[in-house]
């Protein structure tokens, strides 16, 4: 048996082949604790384990958010030592000159220069001689490698980490991790890899007896074998979003709706992805924890917005909503296990969204008494707090849409996570959109698109030659090939990422020849008079998992008119005035305005 599991800061979600669920609270002290208790939820009878398990997981994303990473070591060109703290010039914020930047990840005593030196165009200049390999600090638990230009040559680097394995270090080099231009950026990227690998290896490795053959969701909506993810659990800080974000893009075209917004709102994060013509905005660089991350990912926008978000009022008298979380333990009042601040899901309950009477799994019957007394502790009102939160949701939708020049009207929001669909009509009132989506299965669906999500091998290369296009399709070929040759058999694409001369962001287009359009889309202008420069080639090999959402077992739904409940097994859908539910015959809720 197969099986998608996706642990989340409140839940863990399981979904097995034959359509069994489970949801199981995470267990932050030990997440591999809620995978093996979830997975043995859904094997049948007399079974051990089962044959694979798919895994979206937040370790990774954890460990840089709370600084629990290993003590790294940076090894870098000569003078360059300080480029991860000297950053970009930009703020974090524009107008808050206390707003600071993240301590940089490698302290100053850990980083370390190496002679010789590369050129703009990767020509060496100066050799580097192995025997000038500084010594690592004892301590290091891993050591990441960064040297100038080498995502054109990386001839220095494999000198450096071939002297570092001699000597038995964990190393991390940036022509594997992140072999693109901009050294800042690369630096830090190969830096969190190494940050981040003593704790992903032995939480991954840990997993490998809970199934036959363990795979891992990465950022880029694809699974990786376990030895991958470990090596590379930079590439997974957005491991459990992506899988959400695949089945919901599915279960919307199933249902006719190609263009949408999907809105994953768990208990700790709200996760917002557009999606066009069914495929989902990807994205070659993402900020995590005020790290800009440069590796291949679907365009997922986080918020701190959940069910478990806590509502406070602060030294100003302003009402806000999260990002701090009750988290699994003690969760929210109405859980009874501790929790004494209000949450989103204790307001959610005292306003009658929430069916007193139903027991959620792994929490059993929600106290409504203990809710109102943590609002009224607080001096909140289960009303205020439900439109605060509604508020940070409907900017984070605007950010994946009208912000990349979309028009939210022309869209429909697909709902799930645990509590999507309980604010999701809000949502699309507030945006103009005509519709909601609730696939089936709706509170496990990002478990579910790990279960079906293909294998996926990313590639991205550096093009140094800028406007001159010659050799480009050469290069293409080349990459396509390189990133098909991991996965024999798979469906390869390839991409090229551009930008007018001169101009200092690009955007990821099939070819040159889609630039303007996606240009004058996202910016409002094209300039047909000015050269294109090409500044990375990318390719993507997918193969097909063999599983699809279609043949799971319906789930049998029934039209509604609100303002109503409709309580499911994985997750809660309030329908309010004005709104109606059909049924899809694809297994979807979809919930329109009532014609006037």
């Amino acid at each position: 048996m197969r099986i998608g599991v996706d642990t989340g800061g409140t839940f863990t979600d399981v979904v097995a082949v034959d359509g069994t669920i489970a949801k199981v609270p995470s267990t932050p002290a030990d997440p591999g604790e809620a995978v093996r208790v979830g997975a043995a939820a859904v094997l049948p009878d007399g079974a051990v384990r089962p044959a694979s398990l798919a895994h979206g997981t937040t370790v990774a994303t954890n460990a840089l958010l709370e600084r629990r990473g290993g003590r790294v070591a940076l090894v870098t060109t000569e003078g360059f030592a300080d480029v991860i703290e000297i950053a970009r010039q930009d703020r974090p914020s524009l107008y808050d000159p206390w707003d600071d930047r993240p301590e940089p990840l490698v302290a100053r005593r850990d980083r370390l220069e190496v002679g010789g030196r590369l050129g703009p165009a990767g020509v060496e200049l100066a050799p580097l001689d192995p025997a000038d390999v500084p010594d690592v600090p004892d301590g290091v638990d891993a050591v990441a490698v960064c040297l100038l230009h080498s995502d054109l040559n990386d001839a220095h680097e494999r000198v450096v980490e071939a002297e570092l394995l001699r000597r038995g270090c964990d190393v991390s080099v940036s022509a594997d991790v992140s072999p693109e231009f901009r050294e800042y950026e690369r630096t830090v990227t190969t830096v969190a890899n190494a940050y981040l690998r003593p704790r992903c290896r032995a939480y991954l490795e840990g997993l490998e007896g809970a199934a036959d053959e363990v795979l891992v969701m990465t950022s880029a909506g694809g699974l990786a074998s376990v030895e991958r993810g470990a090596a590379l659990p930079v590439s997974l800080l957005l491991s459990g979003p992506a899988g959400g974000v695949l089945a919901a893009a599915a279960a919307a075209a199933a249902a006719g709706f190609p263009d949408v917004v999907t809105f994953d709102m768990g208990g700790t994060s709200t996760d917002v992805c557009l999606v066009q013509g069914g495929v989902p905005a990807p994205a070659g660089e993402r900020t995590v924890g005020g790290f800009p991350i440069r590796m291949p990912s679907l365009d997922v926008h986080t918020i701190g917005a959940g069910g478990g978000s806590i509502a406070a009022v602060d030294a100003g008298g302003a009402l806000q909503v999260g990002p701090r979380s009750a988290g699994a333990r003690p969760g929210p009042a109405c859980y009874g296990w501790g929790g004494e601040e209000p949450t989103v899901t204790d307001a959610n309950l005292v306003a009658g969204r929430l069916d007193v009477g139903a027991e959620l799994p792994g929490i059993g019957r929600l106290d409504r008494a203990a809710a109102a007394r943590a609002l009224a502790r607080a001096g909140v009102e289960a009303a205020d707090v439900l439109t605060v939160v509604d508020a940070a949701m409907e900017e984070a939708v605007r950010a994946v849409s009208v912000a990349r020049g979309v028009d939210p009207a022309g869209l429909a929001l697909v709902a799930f996570g645990g509590a999507g669909p309980l604010h999701a009509c809000a949502i699309a009132d507030a945006l103009g959109m005509a519709a909601v989506v609730v696939p089936a299965r709706a509170g496990v669906l990002s478990a579910l698109g790990c279960l079906a999500a293909p294998r996926q091998n990313d590639v991205v290369r550096s093009w140094p030659h800028g406007a001159d296009r010659s050799g480009l399709d050469d290069a293409l070929a080349e990459l396509a090939a390189e990133a098909g040759a991991a996965l024999p058999g798979a469906e390869v694409t390839t991409a090229v990422e551009c930008r007018y001369a001169g101009q200092s962001h690009e955007l990821r287009v099939a070819s040159v020849a889609d630039f303007a359009a996606a240009h004058e889309q996202r910016n409002g202008y094209a300039r047909p008079d000015a050269a294109v420069e090409v500044v990375a080639l990318r390719a993507t090999a997918r193969l097909a998992s063999g599983v699809s959402m279609r043949e799971l077992p319906p789930v049998e739904r029934a039209s509604a008119s609100g303002p109503t409940v409709v309580a499911e097994a994985d997750c809660t859908i309030w329908i309010p005035a004005g709104w109606q539910a059909r049924p899809h015959e694809r297994g979807a809720l979809v919930l329109t305005r009532v014609p006037s």
